[in-house]
């Protein structure tokens, strides 16, 4: 049986946007494409796990407009309970995402609205959910200080505790004391250490960095490469998995840290959790959108059973 997942986040209504490139400053280009959908990469993450067949419950906040009816009938929909404060005096998250046509890589800016608006308070009002929880997911979406309130709480009761640094953000300098798990990419590893991550050696480097830093394992993803395992006994490359022609990298990441999280809950080791991820985000990326490119737990299977 799966153990309980609780993850505190931020959803976001996201506007996708396509076009050949970014327009410059004062200037007006013609789009090529345009969607709206669910997102906001806490929000990603638990749609992610809870396809999975995790039992998620997800801590956040939102205002009361048509996007907080967005984010419940995701939620619903992939099994996801909500632990929902709701915030009047604000609005539901909105991020702009711009996907460029020739690379699909994408470029995202987020307006969290009720969810920056998060409180250590909040985290005494989630506590029960926090208390009941075998692994805790949080990432810098949030406001730091619940985040990190959330983590202390988490690591108290005993639960694994797992930080997605996205978006990097300075962090005080205890605060990877009370991560079990880190799971930034180049860029967020970058930030953190003030390393380079262009190379695998750097991004060892930077790896073994995090962890004298007081991490406990370091997942770091690395794109096209894999995932670099590092829990002080085991430094491994995971390999990326091709699934077919990449239609969109936006949810990628979050696909991975769903799927992380939820293969510990079931019981795998954590190197087989990132394995699984690995699968999953090379499933997500083939398919548009970022919650609606999770995959659910029979499509992962029919995958791994055509593979061999």
């Amino acid at each position: 049986m799966t153990r309980r997942v609780v993850m505190l986040g931020v959803f976001n209504a996201d506007t996708t946007y396509r076009a050949q490139r970014l327009p410059r400053m004062g200037e007006t280009i013609m789009g090529t494409g345009f969607a709206l959908g669910p997102g906001g990469k806490g929000s990603n993450q638990a749609v992610a796990a809870g396809r999975l067949g995790a039992d998620v419950r997800f801590l956040t906040r939102l205002g009361r407009d048509d996007f907080a009816e967005m984010a419940r009938a995701i939620w619903r929909g992939a099994n996801v309970m909500p632990m929902v404060i709701e915030d009047a005096d604000s609005h539901t998250g909105a991020a702009l995402i711009f996907v460029e046509d020739g690379t699909r890589d994408n470029a995202i800016i987020v307006a969290p609205g009720a969810a920056a608006r998060m409180t250590e308070a909040d985290i005494e009002t989630w506590g029960a959910e926090i208390d009941g929880a075998a692994v805790f997911l949080t990432g810098h979406e949030a406001p730091l200080a619940p985040v990190l309130a959330g983590l202390r709480r988490a690591r108290a009761a005993g639960a694994a505790t797992i930080l997605n640094p996205a978006p990097a953000t300075p962090l005080p300098k205890d605060a990877l004391a009370l991560c079990d798990y880190i799971t930034p990419n180049e860029s967020e590893a970058e930030a953190l250490t003030g390393l380079p991550v262009a190379s695998l050696d750097e991004a060892r480097a930077a790896a073994a960095r995090l962890r004298e830093m007081g991490a406990g394992c370091v997942v770091m993803t690395l794109g096209a490469r894999g995932v670099l395992f590092n829990d002080g006994a085991v430094s491994e490359v995971i390999p990326a998995v091709t699934a077919g022609d990449v239609v969109e990298t936006t949810g990628a990441g979050d696909a991975f840290n769903g799927a992380f999280v939820a293969g510990l809950a079931e019981g795998r080791t954590p190197i087989e959790a990132a394995r699984h991820g690995c699968v999953v985000a090379g499933i997500s990326v083939t398919r548009p959108g970022a919650a609606a490119s999770m995959p659910t737990a029979a499509e992962v299977a029919a995958f791994v059973e055509a593979q061999g």
